[in-house]
Protein backbone atom coordinates (compact mmCIF):
# COMPACT_ATOMS: atom_id res chain seq x y z
CA UNK A 1 0.00 0.00 0.00
CA UNK A 2 1.34 3.32 -1.04
CA UNK A 3 1.76 5.78 1.83
CA UNK A 4 0.89 9.46 1.53
CA UNK A 5 3.82 11.77 1.93
CA UNK A 6 4.00 13.35 5.40
CA UNK A 7 3.34 16.87 4.12
CA UNK A 8 0.23 15.74 2.29
CA UNK A 9 -1.08 14.06 5.45
CA UNK A 10 -0.55 17.13 7.57
CA UNK A 11 -2.42 19.31 5.05
CA UNK A 12 -5.37 16.92 5.08
CA UNK A 13 -5.60 16.99 8.87
CA UNK A 14 -5.47 20.80 8.88
CA UNK A 15 -8.31 21.01 6.36
CA UNK A 16 -10.45 18.70 8.53
CA UNK A 17 -9.82 20.85 11.64
CA UNK A 18 -10.75 24.05 9.81
CA UNK A 19 -13.96 22.50 8.55
CA UNK A 20 -15.01 21.58 12.07
CA UNK A 21 -14.10 25.02 13.43
CA UNK A 22 -16.12 26.85 10.76
CA UNK A 23 -19.26 24.74 11.19
CA UNK A 24 -22.12 26.79 12.77
CA UNK A 25 -22.57 26.16 16.45
CA UNK A 26 -25.80 24.49 17.57
CA UNK A 27 -27.87 27.15 19.32
CA UNK A 28 -28.61 26.50 22.98
CA UNK A 29 -32.06 25.33 23.83
CA UNK A 30 -34.16 28.41 24.68
CA UNK A 31 -35.94 28.37 28.00
CA UNK A 32 -39.72 28.98 27.77
CA UNK A 33 -40.70 32.67 28.06
CA UNK A 34 -42.76 33.43 31.16
CA UNK A 35 -46.23 34.91 30.56
CA UNK A 36 -46.23 38.51 31.90
CA UNK A 37 -48.42 39.08 34.94
CA UNK A 38 -51.12 41.70 34.22
CA UNK A 39 -50.46 44.94 36.11
CA UNK A 40 -53.01 46.13 38.67
CA UNK A 41 -55.40 49.04 38.11
CA UNK A 42 -53.91 52.53 38.01
CA UNK A 43 -54.75 54.70 40.99
CA UNK A 44 -56.35 58.09 40.42
CA UNK A 45 -56.59 60.36 43.47
CA UNK A 46 -59.42 62.91 43.57
CA UNK A 47 -59.18 65.61 46.24
CA UNK A 48 -62.53 67.11 47.21
CA UNK A 49 -64.64 68.59 49.98
CA UNK A 50 -66.41 66.45 52.55
CA UNK A 51 -69.79 66.69 50.80
CA UNK A 52 -68.67 64.80 47.69
CA UNK A 53 -70.69 61.66 47.02
CA UNK A 54 -71.19 59.40 44.02
CA UNK A 55 -73.09 56.12 43.85
CA UNK A 56 -70.91 53.01 43.93
CA UNK A 57 -72.33 51.72 40.66
CA UNK A 58 -71.47 54.89 38.75
CA UNK A 59 -67.93 55.03 40.13
CA UNK A 60 -67.43 51.34 39.39
CA UNK A 61 -68.37 51.94 35.75
CA UNK A 62 -65.52 54.44 35.42
CA UNK A 63 -63.04 52.17 37.17
CA UNK A 64 -63.89 49.14 35.07
CA UNK A 65 -63.88 51.07 31.80
CA UNK A 66 -60.45 52.54 32.52
CA UNK A 67 -58.82 49.75 34.57
CA UNK A 68 -58.46 52.24 37.40
CA UNK A 69 -58.96 52.58 41.14
CA UNK A 70 -60.28 55.96 42.25
CA UNK A 71 -59.24 57.14 45.72
CA UNK A 72 -61.36 60.01 47.04
CA UNK A 73 -59.39 62.30 49.35
CA UNK A 74 -61.96 64.26 51.35
CA UNK A 75 -60.24 67.30 52.82
CA UNK A 76 -62.72 69.36 54.83
CA UNK A 77 -64.98 72.13 53.57
CA UNK A 78 -64.33 73.87 50.25
CA UNK A 79 -61.95 76.45 51.69
CA UNK A 80 -59.93 73.92 53.69
CA UNK A 81 -59.66 71.52 50.76
CA UNK A 82 -58.49 74.29 48.45
CA UNK A 83 -55.90 75.42 51.00
CA UNK A 84 -54.43 71.92 51.05
CA UNK A 85 -54.30 71.79 47.27
CA UNK A 86 -52.53 75.15 47.09
CA UNK A 87 -50.04 74.38 49.85
CA UNK A 88 -49.12 71.05 48.23
CA UNK A 89 -49.01 72.23 44.61
CA UNK A 90 -45.26 71.56 44.27
CA UNK A 91 -45.87 67.96 45.35
CA UNK A 92 -49.58 67.44 44.61
CA UNK A 93 -51.54 65.09 46.83
CA UNK A 94 -53.99 64.23 44.05
CA UNK A 95 -54.51 64.16 40.30
CA UNK A 96 -57.88 65.92 40.19
CA UNK A 97 -59.55 68.53 42.41
CA UNK A 98 -63.34 68.77 42.53
CA UNK A 99 -65.51 71.15 44.52
CA UNK A 100 -63.97 74.59 44.23
CA UNK A 101 -66.92 76.93 43.74
CA UNK A 102 -67.38 80.46 42.45
CA UNK A 103 -66.70 81.88 45.93
CA UNK A 104 -63.12 80.52 45.77
CA UNK A 105 -62.57 80.06 42.02
CA UNK A 106 -60.37 83.09 41.39
CA UNK A 107 -58.16 82.14 44.32
CA UNK A 108 -57.59 78.70 42.80
CA UNK A 109 -56.83 80.15 39.37
CA UNK A 110 -54.45 82.76 40.76
CA UNK A 111 -52.60 80.03 42.66
CA UNK A 112 -52.07 78.29 39.29
CA UNK A 113 -52.87 74.79 40.55
CA UNK A 114 -54.77 73.55 37.48
CA UNK A 115 -53.73 72.40 34.01
CA UNK A 116 -56.00 73.53 31.14
CA UNK A 117 -58.20 70.88 29.60
CA UNK A 118 -60.89 71.44 27.01
CA UNK A 119 -63.19 68.49 27.46
CA UNK A 120 -65.13 67.46 24.34
CA UNK A 121 -68.24 67.54 26.54
CA UNK A 122 -67.95 71.25 27.31
CA UNK A 123 -70.14 72.07 24.32
CA UNK A 124 -73.02 70.35 26.16
CA UNK A 125 -72.81 72.90 29.01
CA UNK A 126 -74.40 76.38 28.86
CA UNK A 127 -71.92 79.25 28.69
CA UNK A 128 -73.41 80.85 31.80
CA UNK A 129 -71.63 78.25 33.93
CA UNK A 130 -68.22 78.66 32.29
CA UNK A 131 -66.10 81.08 34.28
CA UNK A 132 -62.57 80.29 33.09
CA UNK A 133 -61.79 80.96 29.40
CA UNK A 134 -58.67 78.77 29.69
CA UNK A 135 -60.73 75.78 30.86
CA UNK A 136 -58.60 75.11 33.91
CA UNK A 137 -61.77 74.72 36.00
CA UNK A 138 -64.76 73.09 34.32
CA UNK A 139 -68.31 73.43 35.73
CA UNK A 140 -69.99 70.30 37.11
CA UNK A 141 -73.02 71.28 39.21
CA UNK A 142 -74.83 74.23 40.75
CA UNK A 143 -77.40 75.12 43.38
CA UNK A 144 -78.83 78.03 45.36
CA UNK A 145 -78.18 78.83 49.00
CA UNK A 146 -81.54 80.12 50.20
CA UNK A 147 -83.57 80.75 53.31
CA UNK A 148 -85.70 77.75 54.30
CA UNK A 149 -88.72 77.93 56.57
CA UNK A 150 -90.84 75.64 58.72
CA UNK A 151 -94.25 75.64 57.03
CA UNK A 152 -96.14 74.49 60.13
CA UNK A 153 -94.75 77.30 62.30
CA UNK A 154 -95.82 80.05 59.93
CA UNK A 155 -99.24 78.50 59.48
CA UNK A 156 -99.83 78.04 63.20
CA UNK A 157 -98.69 81.57 64.01
CA UNK A 158 -100.58 83.14 61.08
CA UNK A 159 -97.34 84.79 60.07
CA UNK A 160 -96.50 85.73 56.49
CA UNK A 161 -93.40 84.11 55.04
CA UNK A 162 -90.67 86.76 54.54
CA UNK A 163 -90.10 87.60 50.89
CA UNK A 164 -87.06 89.85 51.09
CA UNK A 165 -83.88 90.19 53.09
CA UNK A 166 -85.28 93.41 54.54
CA UNK A 167 -88.26 91.50 55.97
CA UNK A 168 -85.94 89.59 58.29
CA UNK A 169 -85.18 92.76 60.26
CA UNK A 170 -88.85 93.39 61.07
CA UNK A 171 -90.11 92.89 64.66
CA UNK A 172 -92.40 89.99 63.71
CA UNK A 173 -89.35 87.92 62.73
CA UNK A 174 -87.33 88.72 65.85
CA UNK A 175 -85.46 85.65 67.14
CA UNK A 176 -86.66 83.40 64.31
CA UNK A 177 -83.55 83.10 62.09
CA UNK A 178 -80.44 80.93 62.44
CA UNK A 179 -77.48 81.45 60.08
CA UNK A 180 -74.00 79.99 59.65
CA UNK A 181 -70.71 81.77 60.24
CA UNK A 182 -69.22 82.76 56.83
CA UNK A 183 -65.71 82.17 58.19
CA UNK A 184 -66.41 78.50 58.87
CA UNK A 185 -69.32 77.51 56.62
CA UNK A 186 -69.80 77.45 52.86
CA UNK A 187 -73.55 78.26 52.99
CA UNK A 188 -72.77 80.91 55.60
CA UNK A 189 -70.33 82.55 53.21
CA UNK A 190 -72.81 82.29 50.34
CA UNK A 191 -75.56 83.97 52.37
CA UNK A 192 -73.21 86.76 53.44
CA UNK A 193 -72.35 87.27 49.76
CA UNK A 194 -76.07 87.47 48.95
CA UNK A 195 -76.30 90.40 51.35
CA UNK A 196 -73.23 92.00 49.73
CA UNK A 197 -74.80 91.56 46.29
CA UNK A 198 -78.15 92.98 47.39
CA UNK A 199 -77.11 95.86 49.66
CA UNK A 200 -73.66 96.57 48.24
CA UNK A 201 -70.24 96.26 49.91
CA UNK A 202 -70.65 99.60 51.70
CA UNK A 203 -74.01 98.86 53.30
CA UNK A 204 -74.25 95.12 53.90
CA UNK A 205 -72.80 95.45 57.42
CA UNK A 206 -75.61 97.83 58.37
CA UNK A 207 -78.02 95.07 57.43
CA UNK A 208 -76.17 92.57 59.62
CA UNK A 209 -76.26 95.00 62.54
CA UNK A 210 -80.05 95.11 62.11
CA UNK A 211 -80.20 91.31 62.06
CA UNK A 212 -78.13 91.17 65.24
CA UNK A 213 -80.54 93.57 66.92
CA UNK A 214 -83.35 91.27 65.78
CA UNK A 215 -81.72 88.35 67.64
CA UNK A 216 -80.35 86.32 64.73
CA UNK A 217 -78.52 83.21 65.92
CA UNK A 218 -75.07 82.50 64.42
CA UNK A 219 -73.61 78.97 64.52
CA UNK A 220 -70.47 77.46 63.03
CA UNK A 221 -71.84 75.02 60.48
CA UNK A 222 -74.84 73.93 58.45
CA UNK A 223 -75.41 70.68 60.38
CA UNK A 224 -75.76 72.55 63.67
CA UNK A 225 -78.01 75.18 62.14
CA UNK A 226 -80.27 72.75 60.29
CA UNK A 227 -80.49 69.71 62.55
CA UNK A 228 -80.11 71.30 65.99
CA UNK A 229 -81.69 74.76 65.85
CA UNK A 230 -84.08 74.70 62.87
CA UNK A 231 -87.60 73.63 63.79
CA UNK A 232 -88.61 72.45 60.33
CA UNK A 233 -86.47 69.35 59.87
CA UNK A 234 -86.60 67.14 62.95
CA UNK A 235 -88.79 69.66 64.75
CA UNK A 236 -86.39 69.92 67.71
CA UNK A 237 -85.12 73.47 67.23
CA UNK A 238 -86.63 76.80 68.13
CA UNK A 239 -85.87 78.69 64.91
CA UNK A 240 -88.35 78.40 62.00
CA UNK A 241 -85.98 80.16 59.52
CA UNK A 242 -82.56 78.85 58.49
CA UNK A 243 -79.95 79.42 55.80
CA UNK A 244 -79.89 76.22 53.76
CA UNK A 245 -80.36 75.18 50.12
CA UNK A 246 -83.07 75.34 47.52
CA UNK A 247 -82.88 71.56 47.34
CA UNK A 248 -83.33 70.95 51.09
CA UNK A 249 -87.14 70.47 50.90
CA UNK A 250 -86.61 67.74 48.29
CA UNK A 251 -84.15 66.04 50.64
CA UNK A 252 -86.75 66.19 53.43
CA UNK A 253 -89.10 64.10 51.30
CA UNK A 254 -86.43 61.71 50.06
CA UNK A 255 -84.95 60.95 53.49
CA UNK A 256 -88.21 60.90 55.46
CA UNK A 257 -88.38 57.89 57.77
CA UNK A 258 -91.96 57.33 56.64
CA UNK A 259 -93.25 58.28 53.16
CA UNK A 260 -94.60 61.83 52.97
CA UNK A 261 -96.37 63.63 50.14
CA UNK A 262 -95.09 67.13 50.91
CA UNK A 263 -91.95 68.41 52.66
CA UNK A 264 -92.41 70.11 56.04
CA UNK A 265 -90.16 72.90 54.78
CA UNK A 266 -89.92 75.20 51.78
CA UNK A 267 -87.28 77.45 50.25
CA UNK A 268 -87.65 81.19 49.79
CA UNK A 269 -86.45 82.05 46.29
CA UNK A 270 -87.57 85.67 46.00
CA UNK A 271 -85.32 88.04 44.03
CA UNK A 272 -81.93 88.79 45.61
CA UNK A 273 -82.46 86.45 48.58
CA UNK A 274 -80.38 83.51 47.31
CA UNK A 275 -76.80 83.07 46.16
CA UNK A 276 -75.95 80.63 43.37
CA UNK A 277 -73.01 78.29 43.90
CA UNK A 278 -71.32 76.66 40.90
CA UNK A 279 -68.84 73.84 41.55
CA UNK A 280 -65.89 73.05 39.28
CA UNK A 281 -63.40 70.26 38.59
CA UNK A 282 -59.81 70.68 37.44
CA UNK A 283 -56.70 68.60 36.70
CA UNK A 284 -53.97 69.40 39.21
CA UNK A 285 -50.61 70.47 37.87
CA UNK A 286 -47.95 67.82 38.34
CA UNK A 287 -50.25 64.84 37.92
CA UNK A 288 -48.52 61.72 36.58
CA UNK A 289 -51.84 60.42 35.31
CA UNK A 290 -52.82 63.19 32.91
CA UNK A 291 -54.61 60.88 30.47
CA UNK A 292 -56.62 59.23 33.24
CA UNK A 293 -57.37 62.59 34.84
CA UNK A 294 -58.83 63.82 31.54
CA UNK A 295 -61.03 60.76 31.39
CA UNK A 296 -62.26 61.43 34.93
CA UNK A 297 -63.18 65.02 34.04
CA UNK A 298 -65.07 63.71 31.00
CA UNK A 299 -66.73 61.16 33.28
CA UNK A 300 -68.00 63.95 35.59
CA UNK A 301 -69.48 65.79 32.59
CA UNK A 302 -71.02 62.68 31.06
CA UNK A 303 -74.69 61.91 31.57
CA UNK A 304 -74.21 58.97 33.96
CA UNK A 305 -72.43 61.12 36.53
CA UNK A 306 -74.54 64.22 35.84
CA UNK A 307 -77.76 62.32 36.49
CA UNK A 308 -76.27 60.85 39.67
CA UNK A 309 -75.59 64.29 41.19
CA UNK A 310 -79.06 65.27 42.48
CA UNK A 311 -79.62 62.38 44.89
CA UNK A 312 -75.96 62.17 45.92
CA UNK A 313 -74.88 65.79 46.43
CA UNK A 314 -78.28 67.55 46.25
CA UNK A 315 -77.15 69.94 43.55
CA UNK A 316 -78.35 70.45 39.98
CA UNK A 317 -76.30 69.04 37.07
CA UNK A 318 -74.93 71.66 34.67
CA UNK A 319 -76.01 69.65 31.64
CA UNK A 320 -79.55 70.67 30.67
CA UNK A 321 -80.10 67.30 28.97
CA UNK A 322 -79.58 65.43 32.26
CA UNK A 323 -82.85 64.07 33.59
CA UNK A 324 -83.85 64.94 37.16
CA UNK A 325 -85.49 62.60 39.70
CA UNK A 326 -89.14 63.25 40.44
CA UNK A 327 -88.44 64.51 43.95
CA UNK A 328 -86.23 67.23 42.44
CA UNK A 329 -88.77 68.18 39.81
CA UNK A 330 -91.48 68.57 42.46
CA UNK A 331 -89.66 70.09 45.42
CA UNK A 332 -86.19 71.43 44.57
CA UNK A 333 -86.22 75.15 43.85
CA UNK A 334 -84.05 77.61 41.95
CA UNK A 335 -84.15 81.39 42.20
CA UNK A 336 -85.04 83.30 39.06
CA UNK A 337 -82.88 86.21 40.17
CA UNK A 338 -80.23 85.25 42.72
CA UNK A 339 -77.98 87.94 44.19
CA UNK A 340 -74.68 88.23 42.34
CA UNK A 341 -71.11 89.13 43.25
CA UNK A 342 -68.41 88.58 40.63
CA UNK A 343 -65.67 86.02 41.36
CA UNK A 344 -63.05 88.76 40.98
CA UNK A 345 -64.75 90.93 43.62
CA UNK A 346 -65.12 87.95 45.91
CA UNK A 347 -61.44 87.11 45.55
CA UNK A 348 -60.39 90.70 46.16
CA UNK A 349 -62.59 91.29 49.22
CA UNK A 350 -63.61 87.92 50.67
CA UNK A 351 -61.31 88.02 53.71
CA UNK A 352 -61.95 91.73 54.24
CA UNK A 353 -65.72 91.17 54.24
CA UNK A 354 -65.49 88.13 56.52
CA UNK A 355 -63.29 89.98 59.01
CA UNK A 356 -65.62 92.98 59.00
CA UNK A 357 -68.63 90.69 59.47
CA UNK A 358 -66.87 88.97 62.38
CA UNK A 359 -66.21 92.32 64.09
CA UNK A 360 -69.89 93.23 63.84
CA UNK A 361 -71.47 89.89 64.69
CA UNK A 362 -69.14 88.05 67.06
CA UNK A 363 -67.14 90.67 68.96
Amino acid sequence: MKRLPLLTLMIAILIMLLAVACRPATPPTAEPTATPTPSGPRELVVMTHDSFEVSEEVMRQFEEANHAKVTVLKSGDTGSALNKAILSKDAPLADVFYGVDNTFLTRALNADIFEPYTSPLLDRIPDTFKMDPQNRALPVDYGDVCLNYDKAYFKEHHLAVPQSLEDLTKPEYKGLLVVENPATSSPGLAFMLATVGHFGPDKFLDYWKALKENDVLVVDDWNTAYFTHFSGSAGKGAYPLVVSYGTSPAAEVYFASSPIEEPPTAAITADDTCFRQIEFVGILKGTKNRDLAEKFVDFMLDLNFQQDIPLQMWMFPVRPDASLPDVFVKFAKMAEKPAFVSPDDINAHREEWINAWTEVMLR
